[in-house]
């Protein structure tokens, strides 16, 4: 569970709750801005933290450097009148911002730095950002500050739990992001209910689990369901990026004894991961069971969309996950669009995820995730989803790369993204550009390599590579990028002649 910040507002949960609801209505007053249906004044507060579980976040790598992902939020200074206020645990470089802040296109960057607010908790530690500057009333005074009016105002999160609520209504703000009332929607057991509900065909399975002796009940009314079943996966409820599952095989015994005994075999994304903790988690979350979808070809694809306060479902774009890690289960970077072949059948099955989400309350962004399968290479691809996140995911910052450099937007009938000048555009992107040579350099190190390689973005052809999370690589040796192309096989080789300088630039001796 996430702690309590120390931090004590004078106001009851009572209080709270209820001035949450009295600032929902501001959201949509600033929709059309945020929609770009309009330039109007408006000010985007952006707090970029990862407020999830501290087991959770423990096995992320540089966790505090993913609250630069977002900085693609700056986009929104495109528009001459509105305002960002950015806070982060820790300062973000300033050559950072200059690097982004010169791809505003149209924009003057010194125009646009005037209209940026950067501001920091000045600490490192390994904990969700939301709760240091709650525990900080003198720098949620500054953020207060840095808005100029309220009115025209919303918060922009990660992901929106009780801190973010407390943190919208200390400031004032509405926020642009699941009520937290409705989160558990966004479990994998919530998961699996929203698609029964939308109609949206998913894997057999049991959710609402609560212990280990749960959990061999389900694995052996699922193999009973799914005769000769080889696999099932066990699913933290609250989990992301794959790093709360477990992969299960099944024994030749079927009695509860052999099902209980073969747990010892579990297969973890986290290699330091033991049944022992694995099940002390589960029971304080709950979580699932279900079926191993397997097939000759096996993909992920996912859909992200957007509900807006009308109740209306904007589908944002599609992506090929890829995969990898000990079970093939941890999400390691993406690919822009997702395939032809079945792209169009899950944007259709995310819009009525989407419309059922719409129907309780939710607005939000958020993503559906599928496993799509066929029997043989020449079968037709079936498609099943398997969660979804209502929040910002690992998508979402690499869209936002494209239309921070090349504008243009996606054409919902093709599922294809269309730049400002009319070409089709593709990518590959990743957070986990990771080496041990790479540590120790700095972030004017990493520009001036891309930039002497020549792998900035070239406005002419539409081409080139977009770094974010630079601010990890001296510590972590670990940096993110989008490599855009104007074809699949042309983004694949931007990401490979990436990876490939800077190998030969940090190889000494």
């Amino acid at each position: 569970m996430l702690p309590h910040p120390p931090f004590a507002s004078q106001l009851s949960l009572e209080e709270e709750l209820a001035e949450f609801e009295r600032l929902k209505p501001r959201l949509a007053r600033v929709w059309p801005i945020i929609a770009w249906e309009r330039d109007d004044p408006c000010t985007t507060v952006v707090v970029p933290s990862l407020t999830l579980p501290q087991g959770e976040l423990a096995k992320l790598s540089g966790a505090s450097y993913y609250e630069e992902r977002l900085l693609l939020l700056l986009i929104r200074l495109r528009n001459p009148r509105a305002r960002v206020v950015y806070v982060t645990s820790q300062p973000v470089h300033p050559q950072i911002l200059d690097y982004l802040l010169q791809h505003l296109l149209g924009i003057p960057a010194s125009h646009a730095r005037q209209r940026l607010t950067m501001l920091s908790a000045a600490d490192g530690s390994p904990r969700p950002l939301t709760l240091k500057i709650l525990e900080r009333p003198r720098l949620i005074e500054r953020i207060r500050q840095a808005i100029p009016d309220r009115d025209s105002a919303y918060l922009s999160a990660f992901n929106v739990t009780p801190l973010e609520r407390r943190l919208s209504v200390l400031l004032g703000i509405p926020i642009n992001g699941v009520d937290p009332a409705l989160a558990h929607l966004g479990t994998k057991s919530g998961s699996r209910k929203l698609f029964r509900e939308s109609g949206v065909s998913h894997p057999a399975g049991f959710e609402d689990l609560k212990s280990e002796k749960d959990v061999v009940g389900a694995l052996s009314t699922l193999r009973d369901e799914r005769p000769g079943i080889r696999r099932a996966v066990i699913k933290l409820d609250d989990s992301f990026s794959g790093a709360g599952n477990a992969l299960y095989n099944y024994p030749e015994e079927s009695t509860s004894q052999a099902l209980a005994r073969a747990l010892d075999g579990l297969k973890f994304t986290d290699a330091s991961e033991t049944r022992e903790s694995y099940f002390a988690e589960f029971a304080d979350g709950g979580g699932i069971v279900e079926e191993y979808v397997e097939g000759v070809e096996t993909r992920s694809p996912s859909v992200q969309l957007r509900t807006a306060p009308s109740g209306q479902v904007l589908m944002l774009s599609t992506h090929e996950q890829i995969l990898g890690g000990p079970t093939g289960q941890v999400y390691e970077g993406c690919r822009f669009p997702a395939d032809s072949a079945y792209r169009l059948a899950i944007q259709e099955a995310g819009q009525r995820v989407g419309a059922a989400l719409a129907d309780h309350g939710v607005v939000s962004r958020f993503g559906v995730d599928f496993m799509v399968t066929r029997p043989r290479p020449d079968a037709a691809w079936e498609y099943r989803a398997i969660e979804i996140n209502l929040r910002l995911g690992g998508t979402t910052h690499p869209f936002l790369a494209l239309r921070f450099l090349c504008g243009g937007g996606l054409d919902p009938v093709s599922g294809l993204f269309q730049s400002a000048s009319g070409h089709v555009k593709y990518y590959r992107a990743t957070d986990n550009l990771w080496s041990p040579r790479y540590r120790g350099l700095l972030p004017e190190d990493v520009i001036e390599i891309f930039t002497i390689n020549r792998l900035t973005f070239d406005y002419r052809t539409e081409t080139g590579v977009l770094f974010h999370m630079i601010g990890a690589v001296s510590e972590f040796g670990k940096l993110g990028l989008t490599a855009i192309g104007n074809s699949p096989e042309e983004a694949d080789m931007l990401f490979e002649d990436t990876l490939d300088a800077l190998e030969e630039e940090t190889t000494y001796g």
